[in-house]
C-alpha cells in the first residue's frame, strides 16, 4: 500500500549532472563546484508549474554519468557535498515539495572500491560474493557487467551482504530527508531481492514511496513479488507517442485497457519523457506533444514531467557514447530566462497540472472508450467510486488538437 501522499504527487524529474552543467566525461576543474545549488532557484519553478515533488536523477559519487556509482554514501563531488544535498532537501521541504532519489543498486561503477577489493582479495576473500565474477575466465578474473557495459559491474543479489548494504544506503538517505526512491534498472534485479531489502527500509520509513524502473514484462507480478509500491509505465509511454506519430489510436486504447487492469493491484508511475528517451516534442512535434501531455494528466497514475518538456525542449537520444547528452542539457541560470515559445508550452503544462490537482481522483481513474478511429479518440476518465468524470477528445486528423470537458460538457482545456 503506497503512502497516502502519493495520491497527490506530481513529479518534476531532473537529471542533476546535466541540468547543472557538470562535466560528464572530462575532469572537473571547478573547486569546490557547489553545482547542486544551481537547482535551488528552480524549486520555485517547480511550485509555479504546479508539481509538488522533485524526482532527482543520480546524485551520488560516480565516475561519469551518475549510474556508475563509486560511493552511495557520498554526494558526487561534481555536484557538491552532503551538506549541499541536505540544503536542497530542506529547501524543497520548505516549499512543500517531496524529493525522490535515484538508487542504482543493480550494479556499481568499475571504479567502486568494493570492486577493487573483491578482485584484489580473490575468490576466498571476505567480500568475494559482493559482485559477480568469473574467476576462471581465460583472460583472468572477469566481472559480470550490465547489458554489455564493462564499466558497470553487476552486484550479486544472492549475497545477503548486498541486501544489507542496499538497505543501509536507502535508510541512510531517507533519514537525511529523502521521501522515497526510484530503483534504477529494477527490471534486471530479481524481485525477491527487493522483498528482502524493503521490509528493513520500511520498518523505519513506512511513508517512503518506492518505484522501480521496469521497462517490460509482468508489471503486476514484479510489484507483488518485490514489495515495491509502483513501477514505471513504459508500455503506456510507448503507446502515447507511437499512436500520435503513426496516427493509430488503437494502440493507445489497447494500452489504456491494460493500464486499467494494473490499477487493481497498484498505481504506476506515468510519464511521456525521461532522461533515457528522445523528447516527446522531437518524436511527434510540439502540437502532438501537447496531446501527449493531455493523456498524461487525465489518466490514472503518479505522473512525472521531465525537465525541459514543460518548456517544449527538443532532444534526440542516440545509441552512442554521449548519445544521452541532448536529452540531459543544462538549465538556464534561473527560470526567468525563458523565451516566448517556452512560456507558451509552460502555460499549457500549468493549466493541465492544475486540472490534475483539482481532480485528485484521477490518480485512480478508470478510462472507457467513447469513440475510436485511427485519428480520433474520445475517452471518459471516471473516478473509482463513479462519482466524477472528465471527457477527453484527441484528434490528429489534421492539426493535432485536444479538448477536455467536465461532466456538464463545459470545456476545461483546449490545445
Amino acid at each position: 500500500m503506497s503512502a497516502a501522499w502519493t495520491e497527490h504527487a506530481i513529479w518534476w524529474h531532473v537529471y542533476p549532472l546535466g541540468a547543472v552543467g557538470a562535466p560528464i566525461r572530462t575532469p572537473d576543474t571547478d573547486d569546490p563546484p557547489r553545482r547542486l545549488d544551481h537547482l535551488l532557484p528552480w524549486l520555485d519553478h517547480v511550485v509555479r508549474l504546479g508539481t509538488n515533488g522533485v524526482l532527482l536523477g543520480p546524485v551520488f559519487a560516480s565516475s561519469t554519468h551518475g549510474y556508475d556509482t563509486t560511493d552511495h554514501f557520498r554526494v558526487d563531488p561534481r555536484l557538491g557535498t552532503d551538506d549541499d544535498l541536505e540544503r536542497f532537501l530542506a529547501a524543497a521541504h520548505e516549499r512543500g515539495l517531496r524529493v525522490l532519489l535515484d538508487g542504482v543498486f543493480n550494479h556499481v561503477g568499475a571504479e567502486h572500491p568494493l570492486v577493487t577489493q573483491v578482485l584484489a582479495e580473490g575468490p576466498d576473500g571476505p567480500r568475494a560474493g559482493f559482485v559477480r565474477v568469473d574467476w576462471d575466465h581465460p583472460d583472468g578474473p572477469r566481472t559480470a557487467d550490465f547489458e554489455g557495459h564493462r564499466a558497470l559491474v553487476a552486484l550479486n543479489h544472492d549475497d545477503p551482504a548486498v541486501a544489507a548494504y542496499v538497505a543501509d544506503v536507502m535508510s541512510h538517505w531517507l533519514t537525511r530527508g529523502a521521501d522515497g526512491w526510484r530503483l534504477d534498472a529494477a527490471y534486471a534485479v530479481p524481485p525477491e531481492f527487493w522483498a528482502r531489502v524493503l521490509p528493513a527500509v520500511r520498518a523505519h520509513h513506512p511513508d517512503a514511496w518506492i518505484v522501480g524502473e521496469v521497462i517490460h514484462g509482468d508489471y503486476t507480478g514484479v510489484v507483488a513479488a518485490s514489495g515495491m509500491d509502483a513501477v514505471t509505465q513504459y508500455e503506456l509511454w510507448k503507446a502515447v507517442w507511437s499512436s500520435l506519430l503513426d496516427r493509430n489510436f488503437w494502440e493507445l486504447d489497447h494500452a489504456l485497457q491494460r493500464h486499467d487492469a494494473l490499477l487493481e493491484a497498484f498505481v504506476p508511475q506515468t510519464f511521456v519523457g525521461n532522461h533515457d528517451v528522445t523528447r516527446v516534442a522531437t518524436r511527434v512535434g510540439p502540437q502532438a506533444g501537447a496531446l501527449a501531455l493531455v493523456v498524461l494528466m487525465t489518466v490514472a497514475g503518479v505522473p512525472s514531467v521531465y525537465y525541459g518538456d514543460e518548456l517544449g525542449w527538443t532532444g534526440l537520444k542516440e545509441d552512442r557514447e554521449g548519445g544521452d547528452d541532448a536529452v540531459r542539457p543544462p538549465l538556464p541560470a534561473t527560470p526567468d530566462d525563458l523565451g516566448d515559445d517556452e512560456r507558451h508550452v509552460l502555460a499549457l503544462h500549468q493549466e493541465l497540472i492544475a486540472l490534475r490537482r483539482r481532480h485528485a481522483w484521477l490518480h485512480h481513474a478508470r478510462t472507457t472508450t467513447d469513440e475510436l478511429t485511427n485519428t480520433r479518440y474520445r475517452y471518459t476518465a471516471t473516478s473509482a467510486d463513479g462519482a466524477h468524470r472528465l471527457h477527453v477528445e484527441l484528434d490528429v486528423t489534421d492539426t493535432p488538437r485536444a479538448v477536455v470537458r467536465d461532466d456538464h460538457r463545459q470545456v476545461l482545456v483546449t490545445t
